[in-house]
């Protein structure tokens, strides 16, 4: 295949989803696909197989999980619009508010809601509360930090829920462990259990990274159990992203050329970060380069280039073990979550390719970019 390219690993997919499967099978919880971190849709079949439910955060995603994953969505979103909401409600069986303003002001009523909803039902409505408790240490990323604008505290929250809410959706995570859920859960009880009798489900968010090897799967279930136990009548759902695609894939760069500067050494490639992985600057991290170690110890350090006119698209510095050449393929590890739902044409760099390795070797093409994929974003 011509560079750049995303590569999916069929295998390695299914893996994670057999793992989330059997947490959900053992715990009692659903475990649905945040679209946030991996929307490639013409894997949707594959995923079938082993969930039934996805979660969106705006009308295009609620859109693709009705039109293409088969299922009405889990919607929530920071702020609905009175030119979105239709939308929202026709897609989704679950609709989450952040604010009781926002409630108030579009909570559909059941004749209405029978009547947009494309996939027969009434939605049930959530509301986002916010546990002022979060062990993410890098703010960006933060839901709970001081000031932030998602959900609602519980000193603002009235005695009596309206009668139409029907669950919590509660993020707090970002790549977490299982004893981080743990501890938080005793935060979310001590500030939400007294509404619990009024509720029929909690949503725990996102960022339960289950899939990763050093992951306390066995904890996490006996921390759904334990929940459950509490709380039977309690529906739980988990809506990760990044546990779905974790290690699953990765995206192929060439490089094109080599500068230095100042005794620096940059491998200029096909692909950008900032248009490619963009939350290797947001976060920002070094991702896993095949064949080099990171850090500059070592005969051969380069620079990694990106492709784009910002000063700023590069990530250093990476140790091989060869001098780097014009047509060698660089190898970006892991890098199939929260990268193909995030790239940008900026300057007009071309998404890269995306492609699926099937479980037989073969390669499957789905999709390539063109001009036009830049051209008609400015229609």
């Amino acid at each position: 295949m011509t560079t750049p390219y995303y590569l999916l690993e069929e295998e390695k997919l299914r893996r994670n989803l057999a793992l989330i499967r059997d947490v959900a099978d053992r715990s009692g919880a659903e475990i649905i696909l945040a679209f946030k971190a991996f929307a490639l849709w013409k894997t949707f079949p594959i995923f079938r197989e082993y969930i039934s439910a996805t979660t969106a955060s705006s009308p295009d995603e609620a859109r693709l999980a009705l039109e293409e994953f088969g299922a009405p969505a889990h919607t929530y979103s920071p702020a609905y619009t009175e030119h979105d909401f239709p939308e929202i409600l026709r897609c989704s069986s679950h609709i989450t508010f952040n604010s009781l303003s926002q409630f108030h002001r579009f909570k559909p009523t059941p004749a209405l809601s029978v009547r947009e909803g494309q996939w027969g039902g009434a939605p049930s409505l959530g509301l986002r509360v916010n546990p002022e408790y979060s062990e993410i240490e890098t703010e960006l990323y933060n839901p709970c930090a001081p000031g932030s604008r998602f959900g609602v505290l519980a000193e603002d929250l009235p005695a009596e829920l309206p009668s139409a809410l029907e669950g919590f959706h509660i993020h707090c995570h970002c790549e977490s462990s299982a004893e981080n859920f743990a501890r938080t859960l005793v935060h979310i009880e001590e500030k939400f259990s007294r509404w619990f009798p009024q509720l029929k489900w909690i949503n725990f968010g996102g960022g339960h990274l289950m899939t990763r090897k050093d992951y306390n799967v066995e904890l996490l279930v006996e921390t759904l159990r334990g929940f459950h136990a509490r709380y039977p009548h309690l529906r739980m759902i988990l809506e990760p992203g990044s546990a779905f695609a974790w290690q699953t894939g990765h995206l192929v760069a060439s490089v094109v050329d080599v500068v230095e500067n100042h005794g620096i050494r940059t491998a200029i490639l096909d692909v950008s970060f900032t248009c490619h992985m963009p939350d290797c600057l947001e976060m920002p991290y070094q991702p896993e380069v095949r064949g080099a170690a990171m850090g500059d110890e070592g005969p051969y350090v380069y620079r990694l280039g990106g492709n784009s006119c910002l000063s700023g698209d590069f990530m250093g510095d990476w140790s091989f073990d060869h001098e780097l050449q014009v047509g060698d393929e660089i190898v970006f590890e892991d890098m199939i979550h929260y990268t193909t739902v995030k790239t940008t044409t900026f300057n007009g760099v071309h998404h890269p390719s995306l492609a699926i390795r099937r479980l037989d070797g073969t390669i499957d093409v789905l999709r390539e970019f063109r001009y036009e994929d830049y051209r008609d974003r400015m229609d």
